[in-house]
């Protein structure tokens, strides 16, 4: 095996991986100097060192014992990989990792004393005494991040992990709490959070009742641990950021957020009824009224979701709209879902008072049409997001409209079925813009060609799914090879009339696409997978090497045969994997155990949830798939090869 050696300033290949030879090469530095040098790299570069010599590898083993930050992403490591990594380091004070493949029996090695940022995601097999560990254990936490703790059958959380956490953790400044609460508080326990540290600035919780949140802030007065010595405060009275998601958004809530949170900058509530609320429970025009009292406000996103119930804000009309406007002129963002009542007046109201806005988006905006941006210039807005999704009454004069805001950067356009080619031509002419979403749209091959010359140079993110006119074609006039692309992201879904010749264009192409999504195209089968993996990109010349994420769920032409192709090396950097299991389930049961850093879905889930109501967390880091296949070689070594071997041979025997 051979390894690229740094020498004297240049890059030499063919140095041995394990002499590392050359006498000028890194490797003849003294160790302490690399370690030195090494304490400056995340873990996953130390991961891609370590795969390269022994010597290296001996620096890394080192250096994990005593660096700062672990932060590992997108790999569910197993409790064999984590201990030997995480145990010896008694200096860790930033560690951040999906725990997708641990549970209870972690928690001695996660919870640390010298920590003080802490973001744990996937943890469905912990119960609440992972929150009651790090309450007794992590004293100086600044940062705590915890995902889908106890969503496992049999888990559950205690109030008392609860009271443990905020106890303990005196200092935290940013506490996420990404679960539902509900499930195990009961509406007097929301007092417990006036146990919270007074230096908390961002609160995030996945579920709360708006009931309990506005107990919660309507208390005034909280007892310290002294009880002989109440202190009177407002709960979260220093919060800035607060994002929610609630049971049903009432006036009530609103007014109780709007006067205990004087700081608050940034406010994010959503909801999603089982049924329709009552009009003593539910949002009004006078609880917009009272939002940002204090005049601080810069974000706001107010979001009613229809994901159990086909439900609006039915008591908010444009006059609600009106009071908000005139409370909120120095906002920046503006997120409206659900406000079905609300015309083109109300919504004009905010584009048109706002003058410092750069990101407008309604969803689910039945009455909203062309007339709303039929002036948008006469404003000083200088958008760079607008989301327009489900707002079925646009049609291409408001999309032209719209463009000639050219720094646009991201434009949703999800649902709306009236958008046609001349919207495309418009777009093509935004010289900025990286994302453009037009699924469900009544665009063609056409329409599409449009992007060609313009703004293809700059697009990073494109999806058409659904857009039922749509052929090869497209394909084949966007990946001609004539020039090099910045698209990372394509989503093909649901398109009837793409076969196996649309995917040959992209893969002709080489461009460096990360995420692929062509679920439920029945057109599409094996040949298609063949030439993905055969693919040699502008970056790399490693077969297949930029793929990250491939959804062939519902795909009518994958066989047996495609497996093969799934096998290293071809998709090195592939973490993310959709197929119909009912191909040959025991093929797909084989390629999810012996590739373990594979997510193998076979259900027909999304692989990446794309709903309006994602939480764009900001203490949330991805990291590179290219730096994840490293961590990968270097934990497996040559086993993960040998694995992918006997999946194949399991599958040939099943031929």
């Amino acid at each position: 095996m051979e390894s690229i050696v740094v020498c004297d300033g240049g890059v030499e290949g063919g140095g041995d991986v394990d002499g590392c030879d050359g006498e000028g090469s890194l490797v003849m530095l003294p160790a302490a100097l690399l370690e030195t040098i090494m304490t400056k790299l995340d873990v996953a570069s130390l991961c891609s060192l370590a795969s390269t010599c022994k010597t290296l590898n001996s620096c890394v083993t080192r250096v994990l014992t005593f660096t700062p930050n672990f932060h590992i992403f997108n790999v569910s490591l197993s409790m064999e990989t984590v201990r030997p990594l995480l145990f010896p380091n008694q200096q860790l004070s930033s560690l951040k990792l999906d725990c997708g493949r641990l549970g209870n029996s972690a928690i001695d090695i996660l919870a640390r004393p010298s920590l003080k940022e802490i973001s744990l995601h996937n943890c469905r097999d912990f119960s609440g005494d992972l929150i009651s560990e790090i309450g007794r254990k992590c004293k100086d936490l600044r940062l705590l991040c915890l995902g889908s703790v106890a969503e496992k059958v049999g888990r559950t959380i205690d109030r008392c992990a609860l009271e443990d956490l905020l106890n303990g953790c005196s200092h935290l400044e940013g506490l996420a709490l990404m679960f539902d609460l509900s499930l195990y508080l009961r509406p007097g326990d929301c007092r417990i959070f006036g146990l919270v540290s007074d230096k908390l600035t961002h609160l995030e919780l996945g579920h709360i009742s708006a009931r309990m949140m506005t107990q919660l802030l309507t208390s005034t007065e909280i007892s310290g641990q002294d009880n002989n010595n109440p202190v009177a405060s407002t709960v979260l009275q220093n919060v800035q950021q607060l994002r929610l998601s609630v049971d049903c958004i009432t006036d009530a809530v609103v007014k109780a957020i709007s006067k205990s949170l004087t700081s608050l900058i940034d406010l994010d509530l959503r909801d999603a009824p089982i049924e329709d609320p009552r009009q003593v429970s539910d949002l009004t025009d006078f609880g917009l009224q009272e939002i940002n009292q204090n005049g601080k406000l810069k974000h706001l996103s107010l979001i009613r979701s229809q994901e159990f119930h086909q439900t609006y804000f039915r008591r908010v009309s444009d006059q609600g709209m009106l009071f908000l406007a005139d409370k909120c002129l120095g906002m920046e963002s503006v997120c409206l879902g659900g406000f079905c009542r609300v015309t083109d007046a109300g919504f004009k109201t905010i584009l048109h008072s706002c003058a410092s806005l750069s990101k407008f988006s309604v969803y689910h905006g039945p009455k909203l049409t062309d007339l709303v941006f039929h002036d948008v210039l006469a404003t000083t807005l200088s958008l760079s997001h607008v989301s327009l999704r489900r707002c079925h009454l646009l049609t291409d004069h408001a999309i032209q409209k719209l463009a000639l805001n050219l720094k646009l950067e991201d434009l949703d356009l999800r649902g709306c079925r009236n958008l046609r080619d001349e919207a495309l031509k418009a777009i093509s002419r935004l010289p900025k813009l990286k994302l453009l979403l037009l699924d469900g749209t009544d665009i063609t091959d056409t329409g599409l060609s449009y992007l060609k010359e313009g703004v293809l140079c700059s697009l990073v993110s494109l999806s058409v799914r659904g857009c039922r006119n749509l052929t090869d074609e497209f394909m084949i006039t966007l990946f001609d090879g004539s020039s090099k692309l910045a698209l990372r992201e394509l989503d093909l879904s649901n398109l009837s009339n793409l076969t196996d010749a649309a995917v040959f264009a992209l893969a002709k192409s080489g461009a460096p696409i990360t995420r692929l999504k062509l679920r439920e195209c029945r057109l599409i089968g094996d040949a298609s997978v063949m030439a993905l993996a055969s693919t040699r990109v502008y970056e790399d010349e490693c077969p297949g090497s930029s793929l990250g994420l491939l959804d062939l769920y519902d795909c009518g032409g994958i066989t047996q045969l495609s497996f093969k192709w799934l096998r290293k090396p071809f998709f090195p950097r592939l973490k993310w994997l959709g197929i119909t299991g009912s191909v040959n389930r025991d093929i797909v049961d084989a390629l999810a155990r012996r590739r373990p850093y594979l997510q193998v879905s076979c259900r027909g889930e999304e692989l990446v949830n794309d709903g309006e109501d994602d939480w764009d967390s900001a203490d949330i880091h991805q990291y590179m798939e290219a730096q994840e296949d490293e961590l990968e070689q270097w934990i497996l070594g040559d086993e993960g090869d040998v694995e992918m071997e006997d999946a194949e041979d399991e599958g040939s025997e099943e031929d």
